[in-house]
């Protein structure tokens, strides 16, 4: 019974880490002011750049390296199009996903030969999760995300930036330049989220992201944009997800099952959602 309970709080670190990472990342972009729904597409872009940077390096370094260049990509193209060009930021989250699901299947078939998966990958050669170092960066950064957040100077002009940004401006702090800060720095763990997917699952599939990105956004809210607050919801839907691959087995229909993630959002968020404000301006683009 001890040794079931031990692998069922190993699947669930394990299947935490890229929501806690994704969802961190968020609250940086968000408390900025600009929504991320772009979440999945960041993801994808992370798992595609590990995948191919392992497989034509041999080397899982390169590909944590390739994977967080993909990442950053897509979120410099989400911040220009929603910070400089002042477009819709929920209606570009949807359209950057979409353009990221279609530009990796592209890249499969050129890369690999298929639109589904990759070539195998080996990924960090470690013997548990707790020695993964993308786990370990999981649990640094939420404690590295407070601090930056809420007791440094930059934290202060980029919360500021998603509350007042004529007063930022007035204050002389560029807003545009923290709001690309915020998208940008939810750009990288997010993508890191998607490298550690490629690394377990030792290859890139299609879509493999699987809504991570908007269980990570409830995670978000939930957490009342804070690192810590949305890093321990995220414990709570990867929770929720393990006790899924356990009850298959059981006697409950599979269906019901396989829906309890989901399920488990929604009533979450009707309890939570009107109990947590967002910053004041987010979604608002600013203009001089």
């Amino acid at each position: 019974m001890e040794s079931e309970l031990v692998l069922f709080l190993l699947q669930v670190l394990r299947i935490s880490v890229p929501y806690v990472l994704t969802s961190v990342g968020a609250v940086f972009s968000e408390r900025g002011g600009v929504i991320n729904l772009a979440l999945e597409g960041l993801i994808l872009a992370g798992a595609f750049g590990a995948a191919v940077g392992q497989h034509f390096s041999g080397s899982a370094v390169t590909g944590v390296f390739t994977g967080i260049l993909g990442g950053l990509l897509v979120a410099f193209l989400h911040a220009f199009i929603t910070v400089t060009l002042k477009v819709n930021q929920i209606v570009t989250g949807i359209a950057i996903n979409i353009l990221v699901i279609g530009a990796t299947r592209f890249g499969l078939s050129i890369l690999f030969g298929s639109s589904l998966n990759s070539e195998r990958i080996d990924g960090f050669a470690i013997s548990s999760v707790l020695l993964d170092p993308i786990f370990l960066s999981a649990v640094a950064v939420v404690g590295i995300g407070h601090v930056l957040l809420f007791k440094t100077p930059f934290g202060l002009r980029l919360r500021s930036a998603g509350e007042s940004a004529e007063a930022v401006d007035a204050a002389g702090v560029n807003v545009d330049l923290m709001r690309y800060s915020g998208v940008l720095i939810s750009g990288v763990l997010a993508a890191l989220a998607g490298v550690f997917l490629a690394f377990q699952q030792h290859s890139f599939t299609d879509n493999m992201s699987a809504g991570r990105g908007y269980i990570a956004l409830a995670a978000m809210i939930i957490g009342k944009w804070t690192p810590i607050g949305a890093a321990l919801a995220s414990f709570l839907f990867a929770g929720a997800e393990s006790l899924e691959m356990w009850l298959q087995t059981g006697w409950i229909p599979s269906q019901l099952v396989q829906a309890l993630p989901y399920v488990l959002t929604l009533l979450v968020l009707a309890g939570f959602v009107g109990k947590s404000r967002a910053p004041r301006e987010i979604g608002v683009p600013y203009e001089k």
